[in-house]
């Protein structure tokens, strides 16, 4: 087989990645999984499309991150892994789409407005 490559982007972080037939080990920016990720909640987030399909032990993944915080580049990396998925199995897609690990989640952040403290809030307003 192969190796496919699948793009992931979630708020500024992006993920590049290379997956090929392996037996199941994660490599992020040249690290390992839990090196990059220490915590636990964040490695179950990016490994949740490999384990809603059974997949775990099946690949190896190489992944570029870049930009963004923590949160961010893990769901970002769900989601190229779940693209990769779908490259190599068209038939897994109805289960990842429930799932909701095929959406790009196109919420960023607002941008600064001119004449205001951040995006929204508003200086305090004085009548006299």
């Amino acid at each position: 087989m192969e190796v496919i490559n699948a793009i992931g982007r979630r708020k500024t972080a992006v993920a590049r990645i290379y997956l090929s037939e392996g037996k199941g080990d994660i490599r992020i920016n040249k690290r390992g999984l839990e090196e990059y990720f220490p915590d636990q909640t964040l490695q179950f987030i990016v490994k949740q499309p490999l384990e809603l399909l059974g997949v775990a032990g099946n690949y190896d993944i190489k992944a570029n991150l870049d930009g963004g915080g923590v949160k961010g580049q893990a769901e970002a990396l769900r989601l190229a892994i779940a693209r990769a998925l779908v490259k190599i199995n068209a038939e897994v897609k109805p289960s990842l789409r429930a799932k909701g690990f095929l959406t790009r989640d196109s919420r960023v952040v607002e941008r600064k407005k001119p004449g205001r403290p951040k995006a929204r809030k508003r200086f305090q307003f004085s009548k006299r």
